[in-house]
């Protein structure tokens, strides 16, 4: 399976990734590079909501232990879980990016391997907020 992203969503991840300190490029860093160089990569009004795009607000499910968890997909200076926001660079966030509602992955999350059933996705307005810009603070 390999991604599918809006072009906007490539440039602001590849721009995010280009403009990250070195001290701060680690596994998960690595492994999405990967997932964006394999994507499929469409224009922003043909990309389907029911594919997880930055600032989609989705549920997913860990089938081995039946929980679900709800959270948006955001930046990583938006990145708040007390808002269930969860930044593009975490590790749930490089699993999921750019599969579509319905699916299963499976990814090494740091519980180990885990199998993942999308159950819901649908497109939010992205966040406004006068939080700095990724380039003077970087949270992952």
């Amino acid at each position: 399976m390999k991604p599918i992203l809006s072009i906007s969503d490539y440039k602001t991840i590849h721009t995010l990734l280009q403009n990250l300190p070195s001290h701060l490029k680690g596994k998960e860093v690595s492994q999405l590079q990967h997932e964006i160089k394999s994507a499929e990569i469409i224009a922003d009004e043909s990309i389907s909501e029911d594919i997880i795009q930055l600032n989609s607000k989705f549920e997913v499910k860990e089938l081995g232990s039946g929980k679900t968890m709800n959270f948006q997909l955001v930046l990583p200076h938006q990145a708040n879980l007390n808002q269930n926001r969860i930044s593009v660079l975490s590790p749930l966030g490089v699993a999921l990016i750019g599969f579509r509602q319905g699916m299963t992955v499976e990814w090494v999350l740091p519980g180990g391997l885990k199998k993942l059933q999308i159950n819901r996705v649908e497109k939010s307005s992205p966040i406004k907020d006068s939080s700095p810009s990724p380039s003077q603070t970087m949270r992952v």
